[in-house]
This record gives C-alpha cells, sequence and structure tokens, in this order.
C-alpha cells in the first residue's frame, strides 16, 4: 500500500482509495498488486532507520561525484566539438536533473520506502500483472554495475604510479576494487555508510580546489598557462551538427549527475524519510551542480579543447599537470582515484538495496536467498547479485571501449524507465488526484524532463558525421544493446508469468514468507486450477 511518513500520515494510511464505494484501487487490490507486503512489511529488517539529513546528502553527493567530473568532459568534447556546445550540455543536464529530483520527491514523498523507480513503476503500472516489475529486475540487475568507477580507479592509480602495465593487470586493479567494496558493505556495513561519508568530503574538497584553482588560471596567477582566454573565444566553433552526437554527449552528462535520485533507494533506511529527502535532495545536486559548471571552466582555463579531448578519462589529472607540473598530476591522480573508489562504495551500497527489495516482490528466482540481510543485517546477496554483472563487464569489455560504451549502455534503458515514470507521474496524477502529496511537482517541469527523455531515445539513431560514434563500435549498438535488455525482459515475463502457468494448468500463488532476519518476502508457489 502506498503511504507517505509526512505529519499527516504517519500512520501510514493509504495514498490511493481505501473505501469500497471509492472508484479508485483499494488498499486490498494495490497490496495484492504489488506483491502482497504491506508498507510496514516492506521495512522489517535489514539495518532499520540509521541515515540522517547529513548521511542522506552524502549519498546523493557522493554518488554524483565520482567518476563523471573527473573523466567523462573529455568524451563529451570529443563529441559535440565545441566548448561553447559542450557547456551548453552541462547545463542543460543539471536543468533535467532538477526537473527529474522535482518528479521523484513527488513520488517518494507519496511511497517513502526504499527501491526507487521499482516502486514508482509499481503504483502506476499495474496491468499486466508483474510485467512492469520483472522489465525493471532485468534492466537494473544486468545494467546495475559500477564497472565504470573502477575502470577509472585503475587508470588514475596507474598515472599516478607513472608506470604501464598490461591491461590484464589493470582489469585486475578494477576486480580488486569491486572485490573489496562488496566485502566491505557485507561484513561490516557501518564502516561502509562512514566510508561514504568521508570520500563524499574529500571529492568536495577536491572539487573546489580544481574550481579555486581554475579562477587562479583566469586570473593570469599561473605562467604555465599564458592565454587562459583562448578556449572561450568563439566558443561554438566546430560544433557538431548532427543530433547524434548531442544525444551520445547528453547521455554522459546526466549520468555524470544520476546520483539525485539515490537516496530514493535506500528510503527504508532513512529517519524521518520524508522531510529527510526534501532536504536532502535539492542541497545534494545544487551543491554538485555548480561545482561541475565551475570545473568545466577550470578545465578549458588551462587547456583547449583539443588538448581536454585527448586527455581520456584522467581530464582532472591533465588539468593539474598543465597548472602545476607532473609531480602534482599524479598526485591528483591518487585523489581521483580514492573519488573514484568512494563512487563504487556509494553506488554499490544503493543498488544491492534495490536487488533486495526486487527480491522481497518474488520477482526473481531463489527470493528467498537474495533478500536476505543475513548475516549482519547487510543485503549480503544483493550485493553478490551487484558484484557479478560488475565483474563481467570489467572482465569482458576491451578497455580501449569500455569507459564510453558503458557509460552508453547504461544510459539508454536508463532513459526509457525515466520516461516510463514521469508518464507514470501524469497517469496518477490523473487517476487519484486526491491522493495526499507532500510534495508536488509543477506539471510543465515534468514535462520537460518527460521531453528530455524523449530526445535521447530517439536521437542514438541519427546517423553521426562520417557514421562514427565516440567509439570504435557502431553508433547506434549501444542504443540497439539497451533495446534488447528490455525486450529480453518482456520475453522473460511472457514466459515465466504467462506461459508457464497457462501451459501448466496451474496459477503462481504469492505467499509472504518472513526469514529468520525479519525480512519479509514473497515466494509465489504453484497452484493446481483443478
Amino acid at each position: 500500500m502506498a503511504t507517505s511518513d509526512s505529519p499527516a500520515h504517519s500512520k501510514n494510511e493509504a495514498v490511493f482509495g481505501s473505501n469500497e464505494n471509492d472508484t479508485r484501487y483499494s488498499e486490498a487490490e494495490f497490496k495484492e498488486e504489488v506483491g502482497g507486503l504491506t508498507f510496514d512489511q516492506y521495512l522489517a529488517g535489514g539495518l532499520g532507520r540509521h541515515l540522517g539529513i547529513f548521511s542522506t546528502t552524502s549519498l546523493i553527493i557522493g554518488r554524483i561525484i565520482g567518476t563523471g567530473i573527473f573523466s567523462t568532459p573529455s568524451s563529451i568534447i570529443n563529441g559535440v566539438g565545441s566548448l561553447g556546445a559542450s557547456m551548453f550540455l552541462w547545463v542543460l543536464g543539471l536543468l533535467l536533473s532538477i526537473s527529474g529530483l522535482c518528479v521523484w520527491l513527488e513520488f517518494a514523498c507519496m511511497i517513502p520506502r526504499s527501491g526507487g523507480e521499482k516502486v514508482y513503476l509499481e503504483a502506476a503500472y499495474r496491468r499486466p500483472k508483474m510485467l512492469i516489475t520483472t522489465v525493471f529486475a532485468v534492466q537494473a540487475i544486468a545494467l546495475g554495475f559500477t564497472a565504470s568507477g573502477c575502470i577509472v580507479f585503475a587508470s588514475n592509480i596507474l598515472v599516478a604510479a607513472n608506470r604501464t602495465v598490461t591491461e590484464w593487470a589493470e582489469r585486475g586493479i578494477a576486480i580488486g576494487v569491486i572485490v573489496s567494496v562488496t566485502l566491505i558493505h557485507t561484513f561490516i556495513p557501518k564502516l561502509g555508510v562512514h566510508g561514504m561519508n568521508f570520500f563524499t568530503v574529500l571529492k568536495l574538497v577536491l572539487l573546489l580546489f580544481i574550481v579555486i584553482t581554475g579562477w587562479v588560471v583566469l586570473g593570469g596567477g599561473v605562467s604555465r598557462v599564458p592565454d587562459p582566454h583562448a578556449s572561450f573565444r568563439d566558443a561554438f566553433a566546430g560544433s557538431a551538427t548532427s543530433g547524434n552526437p548531442y544525444a551520445t554527449a547528453l547521455f554522459k552528462v546526466l549520468n555524470s549527475f544520476a546520483g539525485w535520485s539515490n537516496a530514493m533507494y535506500v528510503l527504508n533506511e532513512v529517519k524521518d524519510p520524508v522531510r529527510t529527502i526534501k532536504i536532502a535532495g535539492p542541497l545534494g545536486l545544487s551543491t554538485c551542480g555548480i561545482l561541475y559548471i565551475l570545473a568545466n571552466v577550470a578545465y578549458f582555463s588551462a587547456a583547449t579543447p583539443k588538448e581536454i579531448a585527448a586527455s581520456g578519462t584522467t581530464v582532472a589529472s591533465f588539468f593539474m599537470g598543465k597548472v602545476f607540473g607532473t609531480s602534482a598530476q599524479r598526485a591528483l591522480s591518487v585523489l581521483v582515484a580514492l573519488s573514484a573508489y568512494g563512487n563504487v562504495l556509494t553506488v554499490t551500497f544503493a543498488q544491492s538495496r534495490v536487488n533486495q527489495e526486487l527480491a522481497k516482490e518474488g520477482v526473481i528466482p531463489l527470493p528467498r536467498f537474495w533478500a536476505s540481510s543475513w548475516p549482519f543485517g547487510s543485503p549480503s546477496a544483493g550485493l553478490i547479485l551487484h558484484f557479478i554483472p560488475s565483474f563481467i563487464v570489467i572482465v569482458a569489455i576491451p578497455f580501449g571501449d569500455a569507459y564510453s560504451f558503458i557509460l552508453d549502455v547504461e544510459g539508454y534503458p536508463g532513459a526509457v524507465i525515466n520516461f516510463l515514470v514521469v508518464a507514470g507521474l501524469f497517469y496518477l496524477r490523473w487517476k487519484e488526484p486526491n491522493a495526499p502529496r507532500p510534495f508536488k511537482v509543477w506539471l510543465p517541469i515534468a514535462v520537460f524532463f518527460m521531453a528530455g527523455q524523449a530526445f535521447q531515445l530517439v536521437a542514438p539513431f541519427l546517423r553521426p558525421p562520417g557514421g562514427k560514434g565516440d567509439t570504435s563500435l557502431p553508433y547506434w549498438l549501444y542504443a540497439v544493446v539497451g533495446i534488447s535488455v528490455l525486450a529480453a525482459s518482456v520475453v522473460y515475463w511472457l514466459i515465466w508469468w504467462v506461459l508457464m502457468p497457462k501451459l501448466g494448468g496451474f496459477a503462481w500463488e504469492p505467499r509472504n514468507e518472513p526469514l529468520k532476519d525479519g525480512t519479509n518476502v514473497i515466494v509465489y508457489h504453484r497452484r493446481s486450477k483443478k
């Protein structure tokens, strides 16, 4: 049952209609259609509510400031061709992210429990039964990896060590990152939370240092940069003229801002979730947005667009090398690597909770195992489920194109899910106009966000100049791979939830089977129709 923890709904009353004469969904109907657990049953088990405003804001900032701002400006300028176009996309990405945050806040305040998009999609798309949950589950598990952060850690730590090693040695470092993070969150969960807070502060200090250094460069205080304003003259010269490079670059910008929804995945562990998320969400995103734009200005004050485009995934350390020399470049590479490690910590923390929520619904095989919080209160099995695709991506994808392709593949299905979420908001505004909404987004803002997602769904198929995207792979491949993942989820739903029961002459019967740690899990059993 969708509920709110706001003062007006402290007893978890229904957001949706519960009067038997009401034409809207009743509490019992809604409860049945999202898996059969009550609001309080969803909250049972785990670590309890232990995240305050600071930790929740840190969770958001720590996810947003990760690898993106230190690595992706090179691929963005390489794709769109000019400083002006690049800066335009960073501003557009921030505005779209703010719009998306407002949409998510309305849902989060209506239904303050863990799961994020999973919960919001289930509230809006209740028919066919289990379809939207299955689609989200396959997308979240298959593409919810943190391989990009591990790769950035490996590349930066090698720059700091001033060593050239084999590709498999670099893969080994990346694997070590995901293994250590998984072990920390599994066996020492409180250390994981403290670690996320520490790395968040470190990231903010690092970004502020880059921004302040940029101001000094623009003021003419660095002799190594003779003309700090060169990049800003005729800023739009050489801009791409096709829609495809802009869509691809926008994916990367939005991926850099992606953490604004991070706290929504763990609301079961947030104190006073409605009040906290209304403060932490805007505070975290606005802080990162301002620093991101100023950091881009700093980068281009010290280097030309061509130099930035050629710097690869070590933009921030390249910037420091231009300003202070090789020693500073290597020192900053260590800090960027630590930032990437903190990002992996944060993403893994949130994604494992999403996996656990999916297991509670019984939508994946062996739900009792994957939903378990044994033995330390952490979603240990959910962490394993997150580790597996991350490990596969690190091992399987060629490193030359790995970083850009990973971001692109993650971005396209994410745009599809985002489009469905905002469409669901419009549907619920029409279907449930009187539902309590502690936060209500202005509809033109939601329309703007929806338009941005629609553009991202279409533009990747527009042919770029020369027919070549930002990797050596076909420019349309990442979108096709993303669509294939979503299509596979529909096929899985059709086989598991429709064809098997029909051909086998049975129905899936959901039963709540609590685990020893207090976690409630829905397990589907076969019930003969005879």
